[in-house]
């Protein structure tokens, strides 16, 4: 029978405790990120309403790989790495467009929207040639109340269903699947690790220190939480009209919503998905937001935002201000993650203590040196213990 010793013996001693600041800047720690974190991790690409015709496609980068997003003219959704099979060729450039067939532009072996080979030049001088194995590679695709996600490695892990189940009835009242995208796909390059936005996306402690604007709107009502796969955030305005312009007139003309219950008109909520995956979830719109690694010290946000039919002009008014304030808390947080990465560079700093408060940092961290157990040492290993 177990004593109340032993609960303590059993105690993660770093539970209380952040990931080394080496894991911030290692290339082979990058390296084995992108194995077991990000290969087999759900990525969101894009909204149903983003592709509603046959040929539509969306595009995103990551882990070195290409992955398209495609509508088939059966209107059946498929995703596949953005590869011919003859060369390795990239068969579509940018973010979005609309296409018959995929034509790779390097010897026009074409495929259908499903992903068959259908057309090769030529095509009696490839002997080994076998077209009905040589079609586009598929990935995993999910869809999750609307939004698009593809993983490239299934390790098994749960769905972005399963990870989100616990709040689906708080998600339910926002019409995820009705919406239509505000603008385009927004890339913002950091010159940070993809942790630190994501540590600082969770971090509730920060707010009243570096976040004047949401503690006029908020008050002391933002909140944290963590559960296994998601981190929730929140918090409600206060009716206290704010000193500033843009906060001031967004609390005066923020209209009702009729679809949304009364306690969710003044109510911002927040969902971030294992690993990197956010939902910013307003009255007045749904932002997605992703930060990609790009390398040991860098990352891309990649951001757009969704919205419901509502010509109002109190609505528009809103949403251009909920962009306002936004746009400043970004720009803040942007230096806030860029003085972590610079401090991080110092001898000084190996591991810092988290507050019991830092409830979505602790999980984050317990997650991590499980999944890739060198993140429990202080100093980093040699080089190159991550191909070993």
């Amino acid at each position: 029978m177990a004593t109340l010793r032993d609960t303590f013996i059993r105690q993660d001693p770093q539970d209380g405790w952040s990931l080394p600041a080496w894991t911030y800047s290692d290339p082979d720690f990058y390296a084995a990120e992108m194995e077991r974190i990000f290969r087999p991790s759900w990525q969101v690409v894009c909204h149903d309403s983003d592709i509603p015709n046959p040929g539509d496609w969306h595009n995103i980068d990551y882990c070195g790989e290409s992955v398209v997003v495609v509508r088939g003219t059966d209107r059946i959704v498929r995703a596949f790495t953005n590869v011919c099979r003859h060369r390795g060729s990239r068969l579509l450039d940018g973010a979005t467009g609309c296409v018959k067939k995929l034509v790779c532009p390097y010897h026009a072996w074409t495929y259908e929207l499903d992903g068959r080979l259908t057309g090769v030049p030529d095509s009696a001088s490839y002997p080994m040639l076998d077209r009905g194995k040589a079609g586009l590679v598929g990935v995993d695709l999910e869809q999750w109340r609307g939004f698009w996600f593809v993983r490239l490695t299934d390790d098994g892990g749960p769905s972005v269903a399963s990870m989100m189940a616990p709040y689906e009835e708080q998600v339910a009242p926002y019409r995820f699947e009705d919406l239509g995208a505000l603008g385009r796909v927004t890339l913002r390059p950091r010159e940070v690790n993809w942790k630190n936005v994501g540590d600082n996306y969770s971090d509730g402690l920060h707010i009243p220190v570096a976040h004047p604007g949401l503690t006029r709107l908020f008050g002391k009502s933002y909140g944290v939480e963590a559960t296994d796969h998601v981190d929730r955030m929140w918090g409600d305005l206060i009716d206290r009209p704010s000193v500033n312009w843009s906060e001031r007139m967004y609390q005066r003309l923020l209209p009702p919503v009729p679809h949304l219950p009364g306690d969710k008109q003044r109510h911002w909520l927040y969902f971030k998905l294992w690993p990197n995956v956010a939902f910013d979830i307003y009255p007045d719109q749904v932002d997605f937001m992703q930060w990609l690694p790009t390398g040991p010290t860098s990352c891309l946000i990649r951001e757009i935002s969704y919205v419901l039919p509502d010509d109002r002009r109190e609505m528009k008014a809103a949403r251009y201000l909920n962009w306002r304030i936004n746009r400043q808390v970004n720009a803040e947080d942007t230096l806030l993650i860029t003085r972590v990465q610079q401090g991080m560079a110092s001898q000084s700093f190996t591991m810092g203590p988290l507050s019991d408060k830092e409830v979505c940092l602790k999980h984050f961290c317990s997650r991590m040196r499980y999944l890739i157990p060198q993140s429990r040492l202080e100093q980093a290993p040699r080089a190159g213990w991550s191909k070993a």
